[in-house]
């Protein structure tokens, strides 16, 4: 699908705490609306963009830290959704959004990563919602991410973030239950020991404060009897795992099976498959998925 043609610039990247308070408001008002009837049940024909956004070197490193890479000039392509996630939430809280932002789940993601991005680097990023469409458990929605360095028109980044409202029925279709693959654990090549505290480091270099993944008090009102690990967090960190491998330019995909219930212990298995890497992580105790995926090479841009 091609980008709506009308577009809002911003001013500044909006902060996210900012914008979650929008959200909680937001989210009261949408769920009034649904009771009378008059909630809207279409995107937003419009794309926001912010321009000549720089990367904080702090900010980067915490994030390097956090996901145990090792510090350098180059961007990872899970902080380059940092640095393009505000933009999408000040979307998601217009007045005219039809999902409410607090709850949301991340499903999927797909990165297509032409170029590196770079510390010194400075971009510019546009993003826009598309596919609103019936989930078997509620309704899910694209939201697309573009980021370029300021200046040039050559696309370095694009991703598609697949979020799910669980609940929400906008319409009286429901999308049948899929025909998945049954997932059956490989032989394990690692554990990630993921601590209570997961969900709040993430979230102060991310600025993701999503109450589903602070503790267990947030969560619960959204249905989950624990915190859960961001959704980027855990595909970062099979990212982080393929390691050089994955190169310079590539496609990065994820599938977020279920949810990282924390504290955690998770088994996790990243081997050659194909043209590229392959990888899954599930509970080692239930051999439940929590998610699959796969990096693949592309020919970088000169």
């Amino acid at each position: 699908m091609s980008a709506p043609a009308s577009e809002t610039v911003l001013p500044a990247v909006p902060p996210l705490g900012t914008l979650y308070l929008r959200g909680v408001t937001a989210g009261a008002r949408l769920a009034a609306a649904r009771r009378r009837g008059q909630a809207p049940g279409t995107l937003p024909d419009v794309a926001y963009a912010a321009h000549d956004i720089a990367v904080d070197p702090l900010r980067l490193s915490a994030y390097q830290s956090l996901l145990g890479l090792r510090a350098a000039d180059r961007l990872p392509a899970g902080f380059v959704h940092v640095l393009a996630f505000p933009v999408a939430t000040a979307l998601m809280v217009r007045p005219d959004f039809p999902l409410p932002l607090v709850g949301l789940v991340h499903v999927a993601n797909e990165v297509t990563q032409r170029r590196p991005l770079w510390r010194g680097d400075r971009v510019d990023v546009r993003t826009w919602a598309q596919d609103l469409r019936p989930h078997r458990a509620g309704t899910a929605v694209d939201l697309v991410a573009e980021v370029r360095r300021t200046g040039s028109d050559e696309l370095a980044w694009r991703g598609v973030s697949t979020y799910l409202a669980k609940g929400v029925r906008l319409g009286e279709e429901i999308a049948p239950d899929d025909e998945r693959t049954p997932f059956l654990a490989p032989l394990p090549t690692g554990a990630w020991r993921l601590a209570a505290d997961t969900g709040r480091r993430y979230a102060a270099v991310s600025g993701d404060r999503n109450p589903i993944h602070l503790s267990a008090v947030t969560a619960r009102p959204f249905g989950f009897r624990k915190a859960i690990a961001h959704g980027m967090y855990t595909a970062a960190r099979a990212l982080a795992d393929v390691g050089p491998a994955a190169g310079h330019a590539f496609t990065w995909s994820v599938e977020l099976a279920s949810p990282v219930l924390l504290p955690a212990t998770v088994a996790v298995r990243v081997a050659p498959e194909g043209d590229g890497y392959g990888y899954a992580a599930w509970n080692p105790s239930s051999g439940k998925p929590h998610l699959t995926g796969s990096v693949r090479p592309l020919t970088p841009l000169r």
